[in-house]
């Protein structure tokens, strides 16, 4: 074994909680809330806004950024560890000044940890409206030292984040009350209106048909994009960044869980799981998983 692979941080284990549920096709719908709850802290806003390609290349970013994150989790010892490294040298450039006027850098410690935080309430969310049932307490901490060992993997320190779920309430609720708003990130993530190409990712038939097809898809796209990123926000950093929601909407968002809930524990595994997951588990299964990583896709 390499010096590298024994200083290497563990990613979450096999068979574990974010095995299961990172590199489901779920994760995609709850990923535009996870992000809107992170680039709504001014600093974090501020470095999307300047120095991010989502208006340019939205369709590339988001494959982009959804690798990265199934690296985190199923890319194994060494290459998690190489795609927390590249992560922090891309961040190493990326500072300025917010719209408040204060300075900001993508790698200070409390924006880096806040942007990682946001998954555990951003998780908790999806799994409420989209998975089979809530989880348990147990279960919460469980996903919550999962994600501590991501944060390792991305240079995060130990000090930098709580070390319990305990802690992490007081922590979360204090960033919600006294530093999130709407930032001009935010603001665009939740507009219907916002111009958006066609995608131009995946095999290339389904790539012409979706040109020739978008200006009919566009708005319904956009729609239901900026429901998901409201609704899937957890309520509490909702009201603190002045989303609004209705009972209405909230009634639609159980329906349309619901339909996710019966419909994705159906699909086999190579639609259920995103590339990089369903190889890692693949791989797995070839290794002899442990009887909790046989179950992680019951859902």
């Amino acid at each position: 074994m390499s010096t590298t692979h024994r200083n290497a941080p563990e990613p979450p284990p096999v068979g574990g909680i974010l095995w299961s549920i990172a590199g489901d096709i779920r994760s995609v719908l709850a990923l535009p809330a996870a992000t809107a709850l992170q680039v709504a802290h001014p600093g974090v806003g501020a470095g999307v806004d300047q120095h991010s390609a989502f208006r340019t290349d939205p369709w590339g970013r988001g494959e982009r950024s959804l690798r990265s994150v199934q690296l985190w989790m199923y890319g194994g010892r060494d290459d998690a560890a190489e795609e927390g490294r590249r992560l922090r040298k891309v961040h190493e450039t990326i500072r300025g000044t917010d719209a408040h006027g204060r300075p900001y850098r993508a790698l200070d410690p409390a924006l880096y940890a806040w942007v990682h935080a946001t998954a555990f309430p951003a998780y908790l969310q999806a799994q409420r409206h989209l998975g089979r049932r809530p989880f348990t307490g147990a279960e919460e901490r469980q996903l919550y030292a999962e994600l501590l060992r991501v944060g390792r993997v991305l240079g995060i320190e130990d000090r930098d984040m709580p070390p319990t779920v305990e802690e992490f309430w007081p922590y979360y609720r204090r960033v919600l009350r006294e530093e999130l708003e709407a930032t001009a990130v935010v603001r665009e993530l939740v507009t219907v209106d916002r111009s958006l190409p066609p995608p131009d990712r995946g095999p290339w038939p389904v790539r012409l048909a979706l040109r020739a097809a978008w200006p009919v898809l566009v708005s319904p796209f956009a729609r239901l994009r900026a429901f998901l990123t409201v609704g899937l926000m957890p309520p509490d950093a909702r009201e603190a960044i002045g989303l609004p929601w209705t009972a209405a909407r909230e009634r639609r968002l159980r329906r349309f869980g619901l339909a996710v809930r019966v419909v994705v524990p159906l699909l086999p595994e190579r639609w259920r799981y995103l590339p990089v997951a369903r190889e890692a588990r693949r791989a797995a299964r070839h290794k002899g998983p442990s009887p909790a990583a046989q179950r992680a896709g019951d859902g």
